[in-house]
C-alpha cells in the first residue's frame, strides 16, 4: 500500500470572471462518509469530467465517482480564455509551429478532442457555450506580422486552411486599428468555459456522482484505492487523477511540474453607443503574434484581455499580485481600445497552468491501477480533454489508437535544481515577456 498525503489542495481567489456571468449553482453535494465506487476521479474539470464521460459511454454500468475540492467551473477549467485550439499551439515558440509530423498527429488529436466535446454539447444542450468560431492572430508590430507569415508558411505546409487578414481586415473585425494584419483560423472552438464545464457536470449527473468543495487531503493505494477528504472517503478498485499541476501536491512527478499563472480582467457591460463607437463583429477571439503577447476576446457587449505570465510554484497567487497586473490589463485594453475611454474592468483573475519543459504531458498509469492526465501545457481545454478520454480508453484497454500515440510523448523532463528554478524561470518569463514588445 502506498500513502500519498496532499501538501496542498485548490484554493483559488474568489473572483473569476466567467464564473460570474453564470447564475448562481444549486448548493453543492460534500462527500461525507464511506462510498464504495468502480471508479474515483480526482479533479472535476476539463479532463475529469471527459474521463466520467467516456467510462459512463465504456462502461454504463459501473459506478463512477467525481471529487472536486472547489465549486465546478471554479478553479483554473473556468479561468481559461476558453480557446479550443485544434492546431500546433506552443507557448515556448516563436510562432507556435512545431515538428511537422508532430503537429500533423496533433492536429488530428486536438480535433477528437474538440469533436468529443462537440457532441457533448450537442447531448447536453451547451452550444452557447460552445460556438465553432474560428480564432483571430493579431500582429501589432512588422516582427509579429513576419513571425505569423511565417506560422501561414507552417500551415501551407500542413496542408491547413487559414485565411491572411490586412489591417483593414483586422479594424473591420475587431473594431481598432490597432493590428496591422492578423490570419484567420477556422478550427478553433470559443468555449465561455465555466459554462461548459458547470453544464457537463450537470449532464453527466445522472449517470455520474459528483461532489463538490471537497478537498482530497489523501490518498491510499493498494488492492482497493481510496480518497480521503474532511468527511469523507471513496473506496474504489481504479483512480484517475486529473488534477493538472496538483498532481505533484500528491507526490507524482515531483520536480517536473512548473507551475505559473496567467491573468486576465474582463470589462463591465459596454453600452449601446459604446458598442457604436468600437463598432467591429460581436463575438470574435485573438491570440498574439507572440505568444507572450495578450490575448483578446470580444463577448458580445464585454470585452476581456489577458496577458502576462509568472511563476508560482506556491500553485497560488495573491490579490496585490492580481491587482498590479490588473493595471498591465488596463495599458493593454486602452492601446487598443482608445475609443472606449471610460470603459472599466468589473471582474479580474488569475489561473493556475501547468507546464512541463519539454512540454509533455503527465499521462499514463502511475501506479497500478492509478492513471493520471495532466500538464496541459497551457492548452487546459483542449489537451485536458483529450487527455481525459484518453486516459478512461487506457484504463478500460480499449485499443483506442490515440492512446498508443499519447504514450509515445515523452514524460515530464526534471527541472533544475534550486535555486536556478526559482531565479531563472521568473527571469526567462520576463525576457519573453519584454520580447514581445507591442504584442503585449
Amino acid at each position: 500500500m502506498s500513502v500519498h498525503k496532499a501538501v496542498r489542495t485548490p484554493a483559488d481567489l474568489p473572483v473569476s470572471g466567467w464564473y460570474a456571468l453564470l447564475p448562481p449553482p444549486k448548493a453543492p453535494e460534500v462527500l461525507r462518509g464511506r462510498h464504495e465506487a468502480d471508479w474515483v476521479i480526482v479533479g472535476g474539470g476539463f479532463a475529469g469530467l471527459a474521463a466520467a464521460r467516456r467510462l459512463s459511454q465504456l462502461l454504463p454500468n459501473d459506478r463512477i465517482v467525481v471529487v472536486d475540492a472547489q465549486r465546478i467551473g471554479w478553479g483554473a477549467a473556468g479561468r481559461n480564455s476558453g480557446f479550443m485550439i485544434d492546431l500546433p499551439h506552443e507557448l515556448g515558440g516563436k510562432n507556435y509551429g512545431g515538428r511537422r509530423e508532430h503537429d500533423l498527429q496533433q492536429i488530428r488529436m486536438n480535433r477528437a478532442a474538440i469533436e468529443f466535446s462537440g457532441a457533448a454539447a450537442e447531448e447536453f444542450g451547451l452550444q452557447p457555450y460552445f460556438v465553432r468560431a474560428g480564432k483571430l492572430h493579431g500582429a501589432a508590430t512588422d516582427h509579429g506580422l513576419r513571425s505569423l507569415r511565417e506560422f501561414e508558411g507552417h500551415l501551407v505546409g500542413l496542408a491547413e486552411d487559414f485565411r491572411s487578414l490586412d489591417a483593414a481586415d483586422m479594424k473591420r473585425i475587431t473594431g481598432t486599428d490597432f493590428f496591422i494584419g492578423g490570419t484567420f483560423t477556422p478550427g478553433t472552438v470559443m468555449a465561455q468555459p465555466a459554462g461548459f464545464v458547470r453544464g457537463l457536470a450537470a449532464g453527466l449527473a445522472g449517470r455520474v456522482k459528483i461532489f463538490e468543495k471537497s478537498p482530497v487531503t489523501g490518498i491510499r493505494t493498494g488492492k482497493e484505492h481510496s480518497i480521503q477528504t474532511a468527511e469523507g472517503e471513496v473506496v474504489a478498485p481504479r483512480m484517475i487523477l486529473t488534477v493538472n499541476g496538483h498532481l505533484e501536491s500528491f507526490g507524482f512527478f515531483k520536480q517536473r511540474l512548473l507551475h505559473v499563472f496567467t491573468y486576465a480582467s474582463m470589462t463591465r457591460t459596454l453600452s449601446d453607443q459604446e458598442k457604436r463607437t468600437l463598432g467591429g463583429e460581436m463575438e470574435w477571439g485573438l491570440i498574439p503574434a507572440d505568444p507572450m503577447g495578450s490575448t483578446i476576446r470580444r463577448v458580445g457587449d464585454r470585452i476581456v484581455v489577458r496577458n502576462t505570465f509568472t511563476y508560482n510554484p506556491s500553485m497560488t497567487t495573491s490579490n496585490g499580485q492580481m491587482q498590479r497586473i490588473g493595471h498591465r490589463h488596463d495599458r493593454s485594453f486602452k492601446a487598443r481600445f482608445p475609443m472606449l475611454n471610460g470603459v472599466e474592468m468589473e471582474y479580474r483573475w488569475g489561473g493556475h497552468l501547468c507546464l512541463s519543459l519539454n512540454s509533455a504531458p503527465a499521462f499514463g498509469e502511475i501506479e497500478d491501477r492509478v492513471y493520471a492526465a495532466g500538464c496541459c501545457n497551457g492548452l487546459g481545454t483542449v489537451k485536458g480533454t483529450l487527455y481525459g478520454m484518453l486516459v478512461a480508453d487506457l484504463a478500460v484497454g480499449t485499443g483506442e489508437p490515440m492512446v498508443a500515440d499519447a504514450l509515445q510523448e515523452p514524460t515530464p523532463s526534471k527541472l533544475y535544481p534550486q535555486p536556478f528554478m526559482a531565479i531563472g524561470a521568473p527571469l526567462r518569463l520576463w525576457n519573453m515577456q519584454r520580447r514581445a514588445g507591442r504584442e503585449l
